[in-house]
């Protein structure tokens, strides 16, 4: 099980970015991928999650609204749309994968998004 996340960089707040979590040796079928973050300081937290039996979505509600979270499986990958950038919005991002909704029994390495004017 591997994941590989991009897509992170700089923007001024009110921007928008697209994260990617392409997986290989699985398929998002077999397992709920999830969304972390990490900001500079603070534990890491779950932004969203989607199940991979249904497609179902699930967000914390610091971005209810503003992220969307979707999964393409003929590519196996899962993105993050992130519109409305904040400046709290700043962290590492991360993937993971699990057999439960916010589980992460495999992480991806981050990618780094900096809200900044």
């Amino acid at each position: 099980v591997q994941l590989q996340a991009s897509g992170g960089g700089s923007v001024q707040p009110g921007g928008s970015l697209r994260l990617s979590c392409a997986a290989s040796g699985f398929t998002l079928d077999a397992y709920d991928i999830g969304w972390f973050r990490q900001a500079p300081g603070k534990g890491r937290e779950g932004v969203s999650c989607i199940s991979g039996a249904d497609g179902s979505t699930y967000y914390a509600d610091s971005v209810k609204g503003r992220f969307t979270i979707s999964r393409d499986k003929a590519k196996n990958t899962v993105y993050l749309r992130m519109n409305s950038l904040k400046p709290e919005d700043t962290a590492v991002y991360y993937c993971a994968a699990g057999e439960r909704l916010w589980s992460n029994d495999y992480w991806g390495q981050g990618t780094l998004v900096t809200v900044s004017s």
